[in-house]
Order: C-alpha cells, then sequence, then structure tokens
C-alpha cells in the first residue's frame, strides 16, 4: 500500500510483511525507491526454490551498476513488540562492487523499572542464500556489539568474512533480542562503494600442533570459552594470547558468537606453547552452546529455538560429525537468551563453572548432580567465558588426560570426562579408586564386586584456606580441612553395595576452588563357567 503523498515531503513507498507465523505485520519504508525492488524480492524467492518463502522480508533496496565512487541506500521501518526472531533486507547488488557498508540503529524509548528495552542484533548473508543452515551464504555477525561493519574482498570488520563482492542479491538480518512496549524504530544504511576488488585476503589458521607444550599422555590445562573483538570480547587475539600464556594454559579453544571468522587468522598469533582450537558460541533465543574442537572455517547456524528440537538436532549432529563436542554453556545464566533450554541428552559437557562461582553456578552444578544421580552423566567442564580484561583467562580452567596436545586427543578426554576443573593453574589434583588390585581415576570405571572395599584417595596443592568433600549419589561422606600449607591428601573406604560413584570438591567459604568429575563402581564383568552353554 502506497503511503499518501504530502506537499514538501519526498514521496516514499510502504511495505507491510506478515511474519512466518503469520501474526505481526511489519511496516517499513525505502528512502529513494529503485526500479526492480518488487521483483528483487520476488526473484530471491523464486531462486531459492520456494525454500525462504516462509522468511520475514523487510523492503530491500536495489543499486544501478556504476563505474566508479559510492551509493547509499536507506531503509527504515518499525518493529512491534510482538515480533519474530529474524528478518531480512535484501540488497540486489551490481556488477563492480568492491566493498560493501552497513550502518544501522534503532530507538531506545524509555521503559519502566523490569521491563526490556530494545536491543537488536545484525548480521549478513551473500547471494548464495540465507537459508537454514547455508553456510556458503553467511558471511557475517556482530550480534550487538556493532552498529556498523564493512566487507571486501581483501579484508572486513571482525566478526565478517572477507571475500569476493558478487553480482545478486544479499541479505542484511536483523534481530530484535529485546523490544519495548513502545516497539523498535530502526534504520540500515547500505553504501556500496565501486571499483577494483583488492588483494583477495588469505586466510591462516592456527597450527594443528604446540610442539613445546606437548607431552605425549598427559594433563593438560585449557580455557574452552573465550572471545576476541570478533565478536563481543574487547581483548584483541593477540591480546588473548599472551593472557592464556600468562595463566599456564596448554591450550584454548575461541568460541566467537555465532560466527567463524577468528578461526582463519588465528596462524598470525600462534606460537609453538600453546595450541589454539577452533569453535563458536552458538547463540540462539533458548540459550548458549559452544561448539568447540571444529575444523577451522565452519559455521553453526543458530537461527531457531529449544522448541525446534529437529533444528538443533540438525546442528548437533554436524558438530559431531566435524569431530567437535556440545557444551551446554551456563545453563542457569539469568539473561534473556542466555540459559540452557535445549536437550541434555544431546549435549556432551555441561559447563557448571563460569567465570565466578555464584548461584548461578551453583544452580548449574546442582542440577548435572541430579543428573547423575538419575542415572545420566554428562561430564563437567569450567570455562572463564572472558570478554574483556577485568574476565581473568584460565579462571576457572579444564584440565584433561589426553594421549597429546591435539584437537583429537583432547576432544576424547573431554568427551570421556577424564577431566577435573580448578580456579587456577596454581591448583593442582589428583583423584583416584583401589581395590588393592586394580586402581581407576577421573572417569573411569573400577569393577567390583559388593564385598569388596575400595579406597578413594584425593591429593591436592595450591588450596590454602579451603575444605575438600567426597561425595556419592547421597551426597557428602567425607570431609577434611587444607592446612594453610594449601596441600592435604584425604582418603575414604566405601563398598560398592552402598556407593555407585564418587566425586570430589574443594571448597574456599562457599565458593569452588577445584572439582572432579567422577569414578564409577561397576559390578565385574560375568565369568562363563567352562562347559556351559
Amino acid at each position: 500500500m502506497a503511503a499518501p503523498h504530502l506537499p514538501g515531503i519526498p514521496e516514499m513507498v510502504t511495505w507491510g510483511w506478515l511474519t512466518s507465523s503469520g501474526r505481526t505485520r511489519i511496516r517499513g519504508r525505502r528512502e529513494e525507491p529503485e526500479v526492480g525492488v518488487n521483483q528483487l524480492s520476488r526473484r530471491g524467492l523464486l531462486a531459492a526454490g520456494g525454500a525462504i518463502a516462509a522468511a520475514n522480508l523487510l523492503p530491500g533496496v536495489a543499486f544501478a551498476e556504476q563505474a566508479g565512487g559510492d551509493k547509499t541506500r536507506t531503509v527504515t521501518g518499525h518493529f512491534p513488540p510482538s515480533v519474530d526472531d529474524w528478518f531480512y533486507l535484501p540488497v540486489e547488488v551490481p556488477h563492480g562492487v568492491n566493498e560493501i557498508e552497513v550502518i544501522y540503529s534503532y530507538d531506545k524509548p524509555a521503559v519502566p523499572a523490569g521491563t526490556r528495552g530494545n536491543a537488536c542484533d545484525i548480521g549478513i548473508f551473500g547471494p548464495e542464500g540465507h537459508e537454514l543452515g547455508n553456510a556458503r551464504g553467511f558471511r557475517g555477525w556482530s550480534g550487538g556489539f556493532r552498529d556498523r561493519f564493512t566487507i571486501s574482498a581483501s579484508g572486513a570488520t571482525p566478526g565478517y568474512l572477507a571475500g569476493p563482492i558478487r553480482r545478486g542479491t544479499w541479505h542484511v538480518i536483523l534481530g530484535p533480542y529485546t523490544v519495548a512496549p513502545q516497539g523498535m524504530a530502526y534504520r540500515v544504511d547500505i553504501t556500496l562503494r565501486f571499483g577494483p576488488p583488492g588483494a583477495p585476503f588469505k586466510p591462516r589458521p592456527a597450527p594443528e600442533s604446540a610442539p613445546a607444550r606437548d607431552r605425549g599422555r598427559s594433563w593438560y590445562r585449557g580455557d574452552c570459552h573465550l572471545h576476541t573483538v570478533h565478536s563481543d570480547g574487547r581483548r584483541t587475539p593477540e591480546e588473548l594470547v599472551a593472557a592464556a600464556r600468562a595463566a599456564g594454559l596448554d591450550f584454548i579453544t575461541s568460541t566467537e558468537h555465532n560466527t567463524s571468522s577468528a578461526s582463519l587468522q588465528w596462524g598470525h598469533h600462534a606460537t609453538d606453547d600453546l595450541l589454539i582450537l577452533n569453535g563458536e558460541e552458538v547463540t540462539t533465543r533458548s540459550g548458549h552452546w559452544p561448539a568447540i574442537g571444529l575444523p577451522a572455517g565452519m559455521w553453526i547456524d543458530w537461527r531457531y529455538r529449544a522448541g525446534d528440537s529437529r533444528d538443533y538436532r540438525r546442528f548437533v549432529h554436524h558438530v559431531h560429525k566435524a569431530g567437535g563436542l556440545v557444551t551446554a554453556a551456563h545453563p542457569f545464566a539469568t539473561c534473556f537468551g542466555c540459559s540452557y533450554e535445549f536437550a541434555y541428552e544431546l549435549a556432551d559437557l555441561v559447563e557448571v563453572w563460569n567465570q565466578n562461582w555464584t548461584e548461578e553456578e551453583e544452580a548449574a552444578l546442582n542440577h548435572w548432580d541430579g543428573l547423575l544421580r538419575s542415572g545420566r552423566w554428562i561430564p563437567a567442564i569450567g570455562n572463564s567465558d572472558a570478554h574483556n580484561p577485568q574476565n581473568t583467562v584460565g579462571s576457572p580452567q579444564t584440565v584433561v588426560l589426553a594421549d597429546r596436545l591435539r584437537r583429537d586427543s583432547l576432544m576424547a578426554g573431554l568427551r570421556a570426562g577424564r577431566s577435573w576443573l580448578a580456579e587456577s593453574s596454581k591448583v593442582d589434583l589428583s583423584f583416584t579408586a583401589t581395590d588393592g588390585k586394580r586402581a581407576a581415576g577421573i572417569g573411569e570405571h573400577l569393577r567390583v564386586d559388593t564385598g569388596t572395599p575400595v579406597t578413594f584417595q584425593l591429593s591436592v596443592s595450591g588450596v590454602p584456606g579451603t575444605r575438600v568433600r567426597l561425595l556419592d549419589q547421597v551426597g557428602q561422606q567425607h570431609t577434611e580441612v587444607v592446612p594453610d600449607t594449601g596441600t592435604v591428601t584425604a582418603r575414604w573406604t566405601t563398598y560398592r553395595r552402598y556407593t555407585r560413584w564418587v566425586r570430589a570438591e574443594v571448597r574456599r567459604s562457599g565458593t569452588m576452588a577445584a572439582m572432579t568429575n567422577p569414578i564409577f563402581l561397576d559390578a565385574p564383568e560375568r565369568q562363563e563357567h567352562a562347559g556351559s552353554t
């Protein structure tokens, strides 16, 4: 429907779209309308074979080819409080473009105390398409951290992927994260710059080894949830590497929100004494799940909620097929969209410890312990989730037993739960169980009959002012105060008749200093008698 033309005001075209749910009518306008915009949207739908017919399309813009210079088009619109998660602004890009720049803004009206105000995310897909899971089309994401980005063949704003600016229909994606009762007025300025392309970007991923820290089969210290300027972090990649080395870590995993851009440049900052693994914090509206141990350049889609269980399963499968692991991150975080709402049986790890130990961590630990008591064990992991210099990299950290300091070995150790968590590299720990003949370590199983005593031994150092606890499925069974030296060895003997598993904690005034995954007691394997049939 065309807006009425008022004297002295330039004529504008106004559109209304129904969302995929059919509930919300979004109204927008495109200033300086160009011929072919309606055909653009239709052409984009047909090119995708109707696959994006249910997508929420916003007013699009088309640019004519020109010899040089630049051209800017502007789209404005309004999201009501009842709105879907993702909207797509089509941009028709002609031949001869060497750079795209997008700047966006939205209003932030005052809201009553306790009411969410406006926040909106942004990213972009190229002409290869923006269907769910279309990694070829993905060209970048910055969430709500930046108000602008550029992409060219030679480079891109962190979070975005450098590469050719191909002719076709691109889509700026807007994600209304929270919307005030008054709604959200938005503005998007798209600038195309014309001219010859620059030198092509050359990816340089991190090396696959760090020989100076590889000790063969050993315990390796790592932090598997970290951010840089490639998403919403304040550290540069170089600064993150320096912080990880200072923390005494053997490996880190880069987990930027919803983008793979960092994985293409870690080789510029790698050292021979720190292994850098790739990942992505898949940041949905139903929670965050870091996918860790991914190949360089792999991107995992995030445009679904917990109710879309088939979509979640699909991308978990992609992670597993690539050799990675799925982490249920900060399960009880209190910000909208931060708590983990997906199925736990699909997660490989539960992040029970994220940054400082708070009520959120206590809730995560209790939930994880409840799963363990019910017979569903998902190994625990602890990460710093460091975003800025005020967050200490490696606090907490996960110490994993692996055959080598390589991606596959580390993932195998984490998946098996051969790991413990610590507040820093100053903490050292060992935890074993023995029946006098055989022994088992963290994440392992000791087969023993019900009448054989089993002694659990915890040795820990670097934890003055703490108390150690040994817990089984009933609760705390043994505790000791750690002397001022910070070192103690605690022992407790039990029987499989009463105890199914034991785990250890080291606490300081209610907070955690270290904790382990459990050691399990299992029934002996059944022996077949000679001559039996």
